[in-house]
């Protein structure tokens, strides 16, 4: 299928997929509804050849999953279709005894989307009689053999064919060829994908097992009157035949029987229609491809009226075959002035006219003993074709015959000469078949039925039409017009079925048979048209529609006449004169692989088209799209304008009225609060309060606040006092004790050194520690010493000597009750607080103190002169533990203290560069420390 898709017909070999896949490209390019005319004799292959046509398109046409749907249902109708409409003949073992036009439905992508299918004569009798070696329709015996048991219990059938009249007298109930088990699974599938439901396919089945039971009625006679022998059928049977004779009962439930499959069948293939319908509404144009799978050309040892009108539709299709090839094609050649000599061929119009003429055919004549009061009969039918049309070439009867012919006919045949051979047909059953009618009671049982198919089959509308029905052949005439026309509105392509040998056997050619084959055909004469004629035309203005882009002339639009174009177009291209002729209103072109070239050339020039469109299409949408989007920017951008000019306006308003009221109020400011000043005066105020929000203090520290206009004043101290008193709430608030301890500490040290000593602002920053002492750092001994004291405050200090100032390193214990002085291991001197004079400390930045003690205290040897690196913290320790706030003197210049035995020290305190103590010339003890703070 990949080897011929797409491919030119003339590039690959002769093959059924080359013959489809041009008929899809031609109706994709041209857009016009196609069909393809499969024909052939009775098993040459038409069936076959349509399924392999439908799995072409099946497989290689674009799908999605509804097309896949689609796609799924035109193949399994098939299956359904042969099962109830073929059979087992002598000439083959699946023989179409229906005919079927079927059209695909495709979508502008060239997906199919859809189908249609239409029947023709159906072969009903076939339902109640088989020629020897031939079979009734397939459904029956697939029924039988692949049935569950279940199933077939409920239908009341038995798994053997034997048991049923209608399907015994063919004596052939089973074929090697064929698997009737395989072919019910198959069968069943298909109903299913095809959309049947559970209860359709249950009615469908009870039919079928009802016209074998039908079949098993049998009938017994008594006084010439028929009555029913068989014990299992129902008893309204015998009511409504007994009025009957035996022969007339028998043609009663035969005739039943064939209008009930017959009648189920048209609806089966409505059924399928329904199913393949294209419901898109969106799009309702979609292209065609038709399918004609028609019974062949048939000649049976006892011919009748189906055969006649199988071999009837074969002679329209010739026919058809003729007037679109042979005939047609040579004429146009003539009308267009092209040079021609014309080809001989036989043309079966005279044998068409035999059998359809008005009033003067067959088909006429049938009828007309069909309609005629009296006693009509198929022998009167047979005198009255002897009458009328026994001058005819192509009609011999008995009767008209040579002698040598008498010897090979029966009285009771006529004689056509087909076009595909003579065939001698038995009149016998014309009239009957040709009436084709059901008792009148018969059809009002049948709509009384419960079985919704046979509803839909038999409908009361029918009783009460009280016109007599068309005959079969007439009614089949009317619908072979209407399938001519079909044919005719489309573009044709054909498939010659050719059937290697009568035995049904593979690998065996009858050269013999293949010959009268080719010769009845007119292949050979088609052949010569072919190869003396042009295998393409087109008329000029459609030719130069379709190729006008290849030359710069003519693209893109030809003014001139069309003739003149598609000369100019063809001489562009290089058309030798030996490949193509112009004739009146059309270009014949002779070669195939001239069309070709041109078509290559097509799809090169259709892909720089298409950039080209593409290119310009783009371009004009950027285009407009920018023009759009700049004319929407424009109107912004004046609407945006007009807003911003609107505003600005309206903010100079507003400025000149602010300016003017603020002058205003400015002018008399200092006036009682009126008209004139307000706005100035809220203003101040408004002012001062937005710059008081932004410059509030941060902290309590922080003293800053900025300066009030006069009608603020009171209200300013007092949301300054509400400032401080918040500030301070929120700082006491996120305090905890030891943070507080800290505070008390550093407040009692801000009260006794702030802007009296020189090293206290560097001491503020600093925290205040428990101890300056961690536990190893004191002797044990003078922790067993201190007992059940705890100690408060440890920091190591220098002592100096009251005698020579000299100086040694001392760690100052303090206790809940007293100082201890301690060196390394003992404890030097216990001071208590409640004998503590005061404490002396210079307002320089050195580190001494003095300690006064009592001079009468004789455990005492005099005021202890200490120094400390951190003389504030530890002066603030001091004061605190011994509750002697008030006692700590700053003094400037020089401090006095006692020595023991009355006498006294002094130490000096001068600014310098650096630290200094050491004793002076004047024997007091000198102390130079640098100035840190100017107080």
């Amino acid at each position: 299928m990949q080897r011929y898709r797409g491919v030119n017909f003339y590039e690959v070999s002769p093959h059924i997929y080359a013959v489809g896949d041009n008929s899809y490209r031609s109706m994709r390019t041209e857009r016009k509804d196609q069909c393809i005319l499969i024909s052939g004799e009775s098993g040459a292959g038409k069936t076959e050849a349509s399924k392999k046509i439908l799995q072409y398109y099946a497989v290689t046409c674009p799908a999605s999953e509804q097309v896949q749907t689609v796609k799924d249902r035109l193949l399994q109708s098939n299956p359904v279709l042969e099962a109830f409409g073929n059979a087992k003949t002598l000439r083959n073992d699946n023989s179409s005894r229906f005919g079927k036009y079927m059209d695909i439905q495709f979508d502008f992508k060239g997906a199919p989307v859809g189908g249609h299918i239409i029947n023709y004569l159906l072969e009903k009798s076939r339902v109640v009689h088989q020629n020897h070696g031939e079979r009734n329709f397939h459904i029956f015996y697939q029924l039988i053999e692949g049935g569950e048991e279940d199933l077939l219990r409920g239908l009341g059938l038995e798994r053997n064919p034997q048991q049923y009249q209608y399907l015994v007298k063919g004596n052939c109930p089973k074929v090697s060829s064929i698997n009737d088990r395989t072919d019910w699974k198959t069968v069943r599938k298909a109903l299913t994908v095809i959309g049947f439901d559970e209860d359709e396919v249950e009615e469908l089945l009870n039919i079928i097992a009802s016209v074998l039971h039908l079949g098993n009625v049998q009938y017994g006679g008594e006084d010439g009157v028929a009555c029913i022998t068989s014990d299992t059928q129902i008893k309204y049977l015998a009511r409504l035949m007994s009025p009957l004779n035996l022969e007339q009962a028998s043609s009663a439930r035969d005739a039943l029987s064939k209008a009930v499959y017959g009648r189920t069948f048209t609806w089966l293939v409505n059924k399928i229609n329904a199913s393949l319908t294209y419901t898109d509404d969106s799009c309702k144009h979609y292209s065609v491809i038709g399918l004609l799978d028609i019974y062949g050309f048939e000649v049976f040892q006892h011919n009748s009226f189906e055969q006649f009108c199988i071999n009837y539709c074969n002679e329209k299709l010739q026919q058809l075959f003729i007037e679109l090839t042979l005939k047609s094609e040579q004429e146009e050649y003539e009308a267009e002035g092209i040079t021609w000599e014309p080809v001989q061929y036989f043309n079966n119009k005279i044998i068409c006219d035999l059998v359809e003429e008005k009033f003067k055919g067959i088909i006429s004549i049938l009828d007309e003993e069909c309609l005629r009061p009296g006693d009509a009969s198929d022998l009167t039918f047979l005198e009255k074709l002897e009458d009328t049309v026994g001058g005819h070439p192509h009609f011999v009867t008995h009767k008209l015959a040579d002698t040598k012919t008498r010897k090979v006919m029966s009285r009771e045949e006529f004689r056509l000469l087909h076009y595909a051979g003579e065939v001698n047909y038995n009149v016998n059953g014309f009239l009957d078949k040709n009436n084709d009618l059901l008792f009148r009671n018969l059809k009002e049982v049948m709509c009384m039925s419960e079985n919704k198919i046979l509803n839909q089959c038999f409908n009361r509308e029918e009783l009460s039409d009280k016109k007599r029905p068309e005959t079969a052949a007439t009614q089949f005439k009317a619908s072979l017009a209407k399938l001519m026309e079909i044919l005719m509105s489309k573009e044709p392509s054909y498939v010659r079925c050719m059937k290697p040998n009568d035995s049904k056997q593979a690998g065996r050619f009858d050269e013999v048979l293949i010959r009268h084959q080719v010769k009845y055909l007119g292949l050979m004469e088609n052949l010569r048209v072919r190869r003396a004629g042009f295998a393409y035309r087109r008329r000029y203005e459609l030719f130069l529609q379709r190729y006008k882009s290849l030359c710069p002339d003519t693209w893109a639009n030809w003014q001139g006449k069309a003739f003149d174009g598609v000369a100019t177009l063809v001489k562009h291209l290089g058309y030798k004169p030996e490949e193509y002729k112009l004739g009146r209103s059309k270009i014949f072109i002779r070669f195939p692989k001239t069309l070709f070239a041109t078509e290559e050339g097509l799809e090169t020039r259709k892909h720089g088209l298409a950039t080209k469109l593409q290119a310009g299409w783009r371009g004009y949408r950027q285009k407009s799209k920018y023009q759009k989007l700049r004319s929407s920017a424009v109107a912004v951008q004046a609407w945006w304008r007009g807003i911003l000019a609107r505003r600005r306006a309206r903010r100079r308003r507003q400025a000149a009225d602010t300016i003017r009221r603020f002058v205003k109020g400015f002018i008399h400011r200092h006036r009682e609060r009126c008209p004139e000043n307000e706005y100035f005066l809220d203003y101040v105020r408004y002012s001062f309060l937005m710059n008081l929000r932004r410059n509030l203090p941060k902290n309590v520290l922080d003293k800053s606040w900025p300066t009030p206009p006069a009608a603020l004043s009171e209200a300013s101290e007092l949301l300054r006092k509400l400032c401080m008193q918040n500030m301070v709430w929120s700082y006491c608030k996120k305090i905890n004790s030891e943070w507080k301890h800290q505070m008390e500490q550093k407040m009692v040290a801000s009260e006794l050194f702030k802007d009296k000593k020189d090293n206290y602002p560097q001491s503020v920053s600093k925290l205040f520690v428990n101890t300056r002492l961690n536990g190893e750092d004191i002797n044990p001994k003078v922790v067993q010493a201190l007992g059940s004291e705890k100690m408060k405050y440890a920091v190591p200090v220098t002592k100096y000597d009251r005698k020579g100032y000299k100086a040694r390193p001392r760690q100052l214990l303090l206790t809940a009750n007293s100082a201890v002085i301690v060196e390394e291991a003992k404890l030097k001197q216990r001071i208590e607080y409640a004998t503590l004079r005061g404490v002396s400390v210079s307002s320089l930045s050195d580190g001494l103190f003095v300690l006064h003690v009592p001079g009468g205290d004789n455990k005492q040897k005099g005021d202890v002169v200490l120094q400390s690196d951190h003389v504030i913290e530890t002066l603030t320790k001091i004061a605190i533990c011994s509750d002697k706030i008030n006692n700590i003197n700053i003094n400037q210049g020089s401090i006095t203290f006692t020595s023991g035995q009355g006498k006294e020290g002094t130490i000096d305190f001068t600014p310098g560069s650096e630290l200094l103590v050491a004793k002076a010339k004047n024997g007091h003890l000198s102390v130079t420390a640098p100035r840190l703070n100017s107080r």
